[in-house]
């Protein structure tokens, strides 16, 4: 009998061990594959796809919630194989757009793909002014919560099925011993629960869950600290990129000239927004009267619409919020994008002829009713797109001077920093 209890009290120390392992392990596996699959997600898949809605691609996750598992990981990896190969449920598939063949994506691993999968049945963490910068809670899906606590609820019934077993066992051996063994006064759910903590073991267990549930929250909460995806701050003027970009088709370059010719993309200045809303005034949608919207433009000018006069006393600036802000630190140029590396973006994350180079960091812009920070713009993202695009160096200028610089060196050639790009501003002037 003696050996029997040994075992259940070594079984009752495997359970806490095993709770403590499950708590950490859903907590941490289960955030860092959601949020590792949104990233990628973001990356290769929002140009065709979307989780709620159909865009060139069916919307994600009711296919995710029907399909299996072992189809969508071949299927994501190489689609137009699958077809050509005659694979019945994948010439269905490719059907719901036959003008838009599914991209391969060869470099994605199993474990990648599934990541992508885990992202597409949580979902999208809110956006800003619904809980900005909370993606670290929010990429813990309600499952994994649901299941931490149902481990936690199933190890405390397991402790107290076993307490219980060792105490009617250890009688049982006194009995054998003949050693009278006295009942225990019955006791009030209040004071079996007060009793509870009164056990070192059951303290012990509580605290070591406690601990890993606050520790894998914090260390969560850390690693996005200053991470805003989805960041969406109220702006004094209600611009629609959708109307803008989307529906009028109005170029990026428009507005933000900036972002093709210098290292910022640059706000437009209301000039530019007057040179179409001197004409188009929104009267047809707010009976006759100019949208409030465009009088906010005519406001801040100064501007008459009825004397089509400025009056310059009146003038005031337009206090936008900036959205996307890197670091001090962080140097970005966006004309090196936008145009020494535009078609390894293109080709890297799958644009469409038609879309901007923007759309890559920026996202589907032309859907967005107002803007908001659509990828995380974290050094680790910025890391693994310079890890996998390939570069086109073939006539391309700005690489012919390196490699014409590199082959002087081999040559043996004098080489100075003007050759490697010391003469641009930007290498002093930060």
């Amino acid at each position: 009998m003696r050996d029997i209890s040994l075992v259940i009290r070594r079984v009752w120390k495997s359970a806490i061990m095993l709770s403590a392992l499950s708590v950490l392990i859903v907590f941490s596996t289960k955030a860092q594959d959601v949020a590792e699959g949104r990233t990628i997600f973001k990356e290769k898949c929002t140009s065709c796809h979307a989780l709620d809605r159909d865009m060139t691609g069916p919307a994600l996750q009711p296919i995710v919630a029907s399909t299996s598992e072992e189809f969508l990981l071949k299927w994501i990896n190489n689609a137009p194989a699958m077809v050509a190969s005659g694979d019945k449920q994948a010439i269905e598939a490719s059907k719901w757009n036959a003008n838009a063949e599914m991209t391969a994506f060869p470099n994605l691993t199993p474990d990648q793909i599934k990541s992508i999968l885990a992202y597409v049945k949580a979902g999208e963490p809110k956006k800003a002014g619904e809980a900005v910068g909370a993606t670290a809670t929010d990429e813990v899906s309600n499952f994994s919560i649901a299941g931490v606590i149902a481990i936690i609820i199933i190890s405390i019934i397991v402790l107290v099925v076993l307490a219980k077993a060792i105490k009617m066992l250890e009688r049982l051996i006194l009995q054998k011993q003949g050693i009278e063994v006295v009942e225990p006064e019955k006791v009030s759910l209040t004071q079996g629960i007060g009793g509870l903590f009164k056990n070192k073991k059951f303290i012990f267990f509580f605290i070591l869950c406690l601990v890993a549930a606050l520790g894998s929250y914090g260390w969560m909460g850390m690693w996005n600290t200053g991470v805003h995806t989805g960041y969406q701050p109220v702006q004094p003027i209600k611009f629609s990129h959708e109307l803008h970009a989307g529906v009028n088709q109005i170029d990026c370059q428009y507005c933000h000239s900036g972002a093709f010719k210098s290292k910022n993309a640059s706000i437009p200045s209301l000039n530019v927004c007057m040179n179409c809303h001197k004409q188009v005034q929104g009267r047809d949608n707010h009976d006759g009267n100019i949208s409030p919207e465009i009088q906010k433009i005519y406001n801040a000018m100064g501007y008459d619409a009825d004397k089509m006069t400025y009056d310059k006393t009146k003038e005031k600036p337009v206090e936008w919020v900036r959205v996307h802000n890197l670091p001090d630190f962080a140097y970005f140029n966006h004309s090196q994008h936008v145009v020494v590396a535009e078609d390894a973006i293109r080709k890297e994350k799958g644009l469409k002829p038609n879309e901007p180079v923007c759309f890559a960091c920026h996202g589907p812009v032309d859907t967005m009713e107002e803007i908001y920070q659509y990828s995380p713009l974290t050094m680790k993202w910025c890391i693994e797109c310079h890890k996998s695009t390939e570069l086109d160096v073939k006539d391309n200028a700005f690489y012919t001077k390196i490699i014409e610089a590199h082959e002087k060196i081999k040559n043996g050639e004098k080489i100075t920093p003007a050759a490697l790009g010391g003469l641009e501003c930007g290498k002093c002037h930060y």
